[in-house]
């Protein structure tokens, strides 16, 4: 950008053509984008105008979370699809990193709509998720040979393909496991060196060790635990280079993902953390989700890409995600005004990939690291002009700077588990709770389900706050406050 800016400097004889005509957006998104760009101070004052209808105005949408994001942006795509007849194609959602395209493909997914990921693979699909997977494949299951294979050497371990080989053809001839071989080499007379015996060795105490803090501790934890202790983690953020970042970014999707799956059982059981879903159920589910993805042939998809790829596309629908501070603009520009101008062209190019109309969304809560952090909106929807909503946003956002507190709403059906199963529950009597942001140890409660018992510590803060009660009928509980159903009684 600076040589653009430096250009007439740099030659006094220039002539400034300005391209100020917009063929492909209404009136309502071009006038939007204008007010957006006039908050930059460095760039070539020009004013962009179109013959268009002023068209549709801008929707917004806002989610208390980043899965339920997803599904709002999801039904909003299926509900225009079948009032207006629309094919998949039509449709695009935009947003700022490639780890955001989780929580969409899930929601599209489970309302069967299909789609591509433009110039991209599909989260799961991506190499550095398949590698961490394969590791909670064979922590799970020891024999899942395709796993051993993948996660040997990623990261590389200095294990060569020829030793490899000597070891699986071990395996067939004495009709055992490939993990049984890599176990004890000299006991299957396979002819690698102390080296590469020593090196795979170590890699299965490394898993087994795995294996014994998955009956000790929550799948995220574990997840988390894999993750660094495999070297994964470790590779990825050594690149330091834009994939490199990337890379890092998927994995703490995965993460919170494995962390919003485990939640979401113990917010089901009312924040007793002892039934929050396991590492192999979430796995379970992760192939659920894949096998559901097979549809190739069909051309007709909705298209889900990263702003930077979307550069000289147009699409009659447009959803840009992830509009929150820290997110987009992205919390690596907000401390230099250079960094922050060049994301607010970034969001002008997103919002002129639209023609018809384009709908903005964010949501008040996101996992950061397995975190549960409240997210503040983007300043860039507050630089759009209200007159351009479909609704006031004052009535959906809050943009003075406080953090609204998301409420508690659950995306669980009543009666379902996370993973859909019916529960035996009996509709309960109505309990009212107490809120438990004052909590301190001592006090006597009653749980909706536990009956009555006292606090004997806290830990955590803000939604991460967990409490440890002794309840009288069952005893000592782990509970997540953010959905335990408690009433203070002293």
């Amino acid at each position: 950008m600076a040589n653009i800016l430096n250009f007439k400097n740099d030659y006094p004889d220039f002539q400034l053509f300005k391209l100020e005509q917009n063929y492909r957006s209404t009136k309502n998104i071009v006038e939007a984008a204008n007010k957006v760009i006039t908050f930059n101070k460095d760039r070539i004052q020009k004013t962009v105008w179109t013959e268009n209808d002023s068209g549709q105005k801008i929707g917004l949408i806002k989610a208390t979370s980043d899965n339920e994001e997803g599904q709002l942006v999801a039904n909003a795509i299926f509900e225009n699809k079948m009032n207006y007849q629309l094919p998949n194609s039509s449709f695009a959602v935009l947003y700022r990193t490639n780890a955001q395209s989780r929580s969409m493909e899930e929601a599209l997914r489970k309302l069967n709509i299909p789609y591509r990921i433009y110039g991209g693979l599909s989260f799961y699909s991506r190499k550095e998720i398949k590698d961490l997977l394969a590791y909670f494949r064979l922590t799970i299951n020891h024999n899942d040979e395709d796993a051993l294979q993948r996660a040997i050497n990623q990261p590389s371990r200095g294990i060569g393909k020829t030793s490899m080989e000597k070891m699986i053809v071990a395996a067939d001839e004495y009709n055992v496991n490939l993990w049984e071989v890599i176990n004890d080499p000299g006991k299957y007379h396979v002819a690698v060196n102390s080296g590469i015996v020593k090196k795979v060795t170590d890699f299965a105490t490394m898993i087994k060790s795995f294996r014994a803090e998955m009956k000790k501790k929550e799948a995220f934890e574990v997840a988390r635990h894999v993750a660094v202790s495999s070297g994964i983690l470790k590779l990825y953020r050594e690149e330091d280079t834009p994939e490199g970042i990337s890379r890092v970014e998927n994995i703490e999707e995965l993460l919170n993902a494995i962390k919003e799956f485990s939640e979401a059982a113990a917010e089901q059981n009312e924040g007793d953390l002892a039934e929050q879903g396991t590492l192999e159920e979430f796995m379970q589910n992760v192939a659920l989700l894949t096998d559901a993805d097979k549809d190739e042939d069909n051309n007709d998809k909705v298209s889900l890409m990263t702003i930077h790829a979307a550069k000289g596309l147009e699409f009659p629908n447009v959803f840009i995600v992830g509009l929150e501070e820290n997110l987009f603009p992205s919390i690596h520009s907000i401390n230099s005004r250079a960094d922050l101008e060049e994301e607010r062209r970034l969001f002008y190019v997103a919002l002129t990939r639209a023609m018809n109309k384009v709908t903005l969304s964010y949501a008040e809560s996101r996992y950061q690291w397995g975190q549960f952090t409240i997210s503040e909106p983007s300043r860039f929807l507050e630089e759009i002009d209200d007159s351009l909503f479909e609704k006031p946003k004052k009535a959906s956002i809050q943009l003075d700077g406080k953090k609204n507190k998301p409420e508690k709403k659950s995306l669980i059906k009543p009666g379902m588990t996370p993973l859909g199963r019916r529960t035996d529950k009996k509709e309960e009597i109505a309990f009212e709770a107490s809120d438990t942001s004052d909590l301190q140890t001592g006090m006597q409660v009653e749980h909706s389900r536990f009956g009555l018992g006292k606090v004997m510590a806290i830990e955590g803060q803000g939604p991460n706050k967990k409490a440890t009660v002794y309840f009288n009928a069952v005893g000592k509980k782990n509970l997540l406050l953010r959905f335990a159903r408690l009433k203070i009684i002293t």
